[in-house]
């Protein structure tokens, strides 16, 4: 505890950190401030009661989550940062599938990156015009409007309004990682993910004191750290390809003494592909119960649907497992390029012991990823399907939420990227890191780990 104690008075000593997490903090408060200012006409105590508190597991209980309760509320930030998550999703794919945004991804550097948050932000608001007409509609059938406010009124303010607030939440979130702590749009979702946290806690405690189960409460925790922990492992782990650097001469002429070739390593991450799999896995398990609706089909008749509507559900949970490590194949196969590796290698004269450079090398890389992706893919679906379990040993839903699936992914991974920047700052100007040995895995650990997503 005096080792905490200790950081915490260090992190405070430099000025610049200081700044930067009171600058991010500033902001974070500015965004839960934003989601309690209900739009005009609307009324959130119905629509809060339409949605049943919005801690179900449908597709808007999950937006409401991510919001931090934001849509539930009706308030100005309802859709949040997820328009412009969307549109960082399809810029994504676009640039694995589309030559143009390949070339601004991996040839044009800065210039290119510029004209892709550009499209990014257009597309943003796009996406936030048809997001915000639907859940404007939304709001009206379920009666949550004024009747006293026009509804021409109702629909030009709210429009104007969501748009605003979406695109106010993105430049929050890049003025936080440009002046800031951390990601900015992270933090955002992870801020409106924590905000649930606390009433979650208290739902499981008073239930727990109820019932005279404080015991099996403790338990609970228990198993959470525990998940927690194995979560950390999973996001932070790598395989660790070596990497030997040619030799080269130090000197002129006969007198030149050849040096041995620096060592490194490709580090090549157990989940390569992150919360991807799961975002996707859970959109399409989401498919068939909207298209129902949209067909005028009754949900409750169909025992399909009904299933695949109920997160506890066998069904649910082995299609949405099967989904989950197949989408890691994927997405890791698209992310991982083993020919950039290759190809990085020979301009730097470097290879990997006991591996011809070129095509073995490919080859190589390609089978050690393969084979890594099995055991992350495994674990993957099994923290996507926690909650169900936890659901089933009698935990509410809305804590369940936070014992897998893609609140916890979200969490660690937040957290992580935030704590080795603080380290960073830290280790830069002499003072101890957050841990008493060895350092906070992060994305810059070495000079090579960023091989993949570079180019």
């Amino acid at each position: 505890m005096k080792r905490f104690i200790d950081t915490l008075k260090n992190i405070w000593k430099i000025k610049e950190l200081r700044d930067r997490i009171l600058f991010t903090l500033g902001l974070l408060w500015v965004f839960r401030l934003g989601s309690f200012i209900v739009l005009p006409g609307a009324d959130p105590a119905v629509l809060q009661a339409q949605m049943g508190g919005g801690g179900d597991n449908s597709l808007l209980g999950l937006i409401n989550v991510f919001s931090g309760g934001a849509f539930g509320n009706a308030s100005i930030f309802a859709l949040g940062i997820m328009p412009y998550i969307t549109a960082s999703i399809i810029i994504q794919l676009l640039g694995f599938a589309v030559p143009y945004f390949q070339r601004l991804q991996q040839k044009e550097g800065e210039s290119g990156r510029k004209k892709l948050n550009q499209i990014t932000r257009l597309l943003t608001l796009a996406i936030t015009l048809v997001q915000g007409g639907a859940y404007l509609t939304y709001v009206k059938s379920l009666g949550a409007v004024d009747q006293s406010v026009p509804e021409s009124v109702f629909w030009l303010s709210g429009i104007i309004i969501l748009s605003t607030g979406t695109i106010f939440a993105m430049w929050l979130g890049e003025r936080i990682t440009d002046r800031g702590i951390g990601n900015g749009v992270s933090l955002l979702i992870t801020v409106g993910i924590i905000a649930t946290l606390p009433t979650a806690f208290a739902f499981e405690l008073q239930g727990r004191l109820q019932s005279g189960g404080f015991l099996v409460f403790v338990l609970e925790i228990a198993a959470l750290f525990l998940v927690c922990m194995a979560t950390v492992l999973i996001v932070t782990g790598v395989r660790k390809i070596p990497v030997q650097f040619a030799k080269r001469m130090v000197g002129r002429g006969t007198g030149s003494i050849p040096v041995a070739g620096a060592r490194d390593y490709i580090p090549l991450k157990v989940n390569a592909a992150g919360v991807m799999p799961i975002i996707f896995a859970q959109a399409l398990m989401f498919l068939p119960g909207l298209a129902a609706q949209t067909a005028g089909a009754d949900a409750e008749t169909s025992w399909f649907v009904q299933k695949l509507n109920d997160f506890t559900s066998g069904p649910y949970n082995v299609i949405y497992f099967v989904l989950v490590v197949a989408f890691t194949y994927v997405y890791t196969a698209l992310i991982v390029n083993p020919s950039n590796y290759a190809d990085y290698l020979k301009r730097q004269n470097a290879f990997i012991p006991g591996v011809k450079p070129g095509k073995p090398t490919e080859e190589f890389i390609d089978s050690v990823t393969t084979r890594i992706t099995l055991p992350g893919s495994v674990f993957l679906g099994l923290i996507a399907i926690m909650p169900a379990f936890a659901a089933a040993f009698g935990i509410n839903n809305l804590f369940a939420a936070f014992f897998g699936g893609t609140s916890l992914l979200i969490l660690v991974g937040v957290v992580l990227d935030t704590l080795q920047q603080i380290e960073s700052h830290l280790l830069m100007r002499r003072y101890d890191g957050l841990v008493k040995e060895g350092r906070v895995s992060g994305r810059s650990s070495s000079r090579m780990q960023g091989i993949g997503a570079n180019m």
